[in-house]
């Protein structure tokens, strides 16, 4: 969603961290283009104003900072004014209060809120092991009430049965009822929506709010609408009282107006965000990782979740001991192309790395896409057992049956084969412990020795190409404030990717064929 204000700012702030100084007339142009920038993105006016007024004060009184040039350092400012309007500390769901809990959905028609209170559902049911039962008041969308008894279904989740004629305030009370006599720790109210805010939608949410007392209202604002997200965040709140905002549809392409104008103007934290069709397309919103991303800083901290999310360890921990045994097969290999595609498949897992932003181009003209790694699971489920267990014995009559069972080519075969052989000999001589660099990395990644010494780490640094400093950022001074410390390391400009990054099978980025 914030790719085009990625894009334009991450070109204004390229130019300046290339200067050496920079004049008050190099800001008030810096900023002009920011401002620009922004509205384009379907920023609020007023943000805007206030957002490129506090930049420009800081940037024209910023203390340079030794080893620093004055353009990162408006960078920095630039990042650290961007968390301060998307909302200081990202706010996860409050759910202390006695339980049933109740938690109410309101929004326009086709914001999404049935399918998020699903996903609100799935979440706080696996992943905070709560007791969840999910109640539908739309009461005027045609099968509106059976869309979240199906999806309830679907999760394993109760559902209030639907009782034809009860007004909404009537099945709030039942549903909260219903959660205390079943011992329920949540109770979701989804609302009814309208195509547009009328008097009648906001006396209803009134009521029922009046009638359940919910301990949070969410509202659930799809990140398309841009300007008009505004105007119904600050309506919901001046009528209902909201307490936080679901983003929805973060995965497509709209401008990213919204979030940065709604958590300004009506000071509502936006809780959630929905990144996708699926029910587990839910995450928490982190203003400094999505600061980051927009400024093509990348999103390390999320990458890691997922991984820990998707990741078996104790799957991951037998397949590490073989591969430090040198017996990576390509059962083994379709395991980490399977992890991979749970993560978010390729473009998912670029799109959270430091500097990818600035090689968007190469990555399109790289043809890259997630079928990628479907094929090559197709082309290893093609194998019989003992073919996966010893590549070697694949010739070329079997290279031709393999390929078509999987409908692909014998080329795509030899290339995963190609793959799969560089990965194992990698593997092995990581585990066997070999001078040269790749035993410290084998170290330092737990394939024996344990910890690496600072001295070892220090010489490890050295054997890496172009040494410690390549690309990298000069040690920061001791007297650096502590705030500042932490926010320099990844600006962009400073590190990036000083190689094209090799993905599997594809060779460097933008190379043509």
């Amino acid at each position: 969603m914030f790719d085009n204000l990625s894009e334009k700012l991450g070109g204004i702030l390229d130019r300046l961290t290339r200067r050496g100084s920079l004049t008050e007339a190099d800001v008030d142009a810096a900023m002009r283009e920011v401002r620009r920038a922004l509205l384009e993105a379907d920023v609020s006016l007023e943000v805007v104003r206030s957002f490129t007024e506090k930049v420009r004060e800081q940037a024209i009184g910023a203390t340079v900072v030794k080893s620093v040039t004055p353009g990162q350092m408006v960078v920095k400012i630039v990042h650290d004014e961007l968390i301060a309007t998307l909302g200081s500390g990202g706010q996860n769901l409050d759910l202390n209060a006695v339980p049933p809990v109740a938690i109410m959905m309101v929004g326009l028609q086709g914001s999404g809120k049935t399918t998020t209170t699903a996903k609100l559902a799935r979440r706080l049911t696996q992943r905070d092991k709560r007791k969840v039962l999910m109640a539908s008041l739309d009461i005027y969308r045609p099968a509106a009430m059976e869309q979240l008894a199906v999806l309830g279904r679907d999760l394993d989740i109760q559902t209030l049965p639907i009782v034809a004629g009860q007004r909404p305030t009537q099945i709030a009370k039942r549903a909260l009822e219903a959660g205390k006599l079943g011992g329920y720790d949540v109770v979701l109210l989804d609302t009814a929506g309208r195509t547009t805010l009328d008097e009648e939608m906001m006396t209803e949410a009134a009521e029922i709010k009046a009638a359940a007392t919910p301990h949070e209202v969410l509202l659930v604002a799809d990140s398309l609408t841009g300007q008009d997200a505004v105007n119904l965040a600050r309506a919901f709140d001046q009528r209902v009282g909201l307490t936080g905002i679901v983003l929805t549809r973060v995965d497509g392409d709209g401008r990213g107006g919204a979030a940065l104008s709604m958590r300004a103007v009506t000071g509502k934290p936006i809780k959630l965000i929905g990144t996708g069709e699926k029910t587990d397309a839910l995450e928490d919103f982190y203003p400094s990782r999505i600061a980051g991303r927009i400024l093509g800083m990348g999103d390390v901290v999320s990458l890691v979740e997922k991984a820990a999310a998707s990741i078996d360890a104790e799957k991951a921990a037998r397949t590490a001991e073989r591969m430090r045994k040198g017996q990576f097969d390509l059962t083994d290999m379709r395991e980490q192309l399977l992890q991979m595609s749970n993560m978010g498949g390729i473009s998912g897992l670029l799109g959270m790395m430091p500097g990818i932003a600035k090689m968007k181009n190469q990555i399109a003209n790289a043809g890259i896409d997630d079928r990628i790694l479907k094929r090559q699971i197709a082309l290893i489920d093609s194998m019989t057992r003992r073919e996966r267990k010893s590549p070697d014995i694949l010739k070329a009559s079997r290279k031709k049956r393999i390929a078509a069972g999987a409908g692909g080519k014998v080329e795509d075969l030899n290339k995963l084969l190609k793959m799969h052989r560089n990965m194992a000999d990698m593997m092995k001589a990581m585990g066997s412990g070999k001078r040269g660099p790749l035993a410290g990395i084998a170290q330092a990644m737990g394939f024996g020795g344990g910890t690496p010494s600072p001295e070892q780490m220090k010489a490890l640094a050295e054997k890496m190409p172009g040494g410690a400093g390549a690309g990298g950022m000069p040690a920061l001074p001791k007297d650096i404030p502590a705030g500042l410390r932490s926010g320099l390391p990844n600006l962009p400009g400073l590190t990036g990717l000083s190689n094209k990054p090799t993905l599997p099978g594809l060779g460097p980025l933008g190379k043509k064929k």
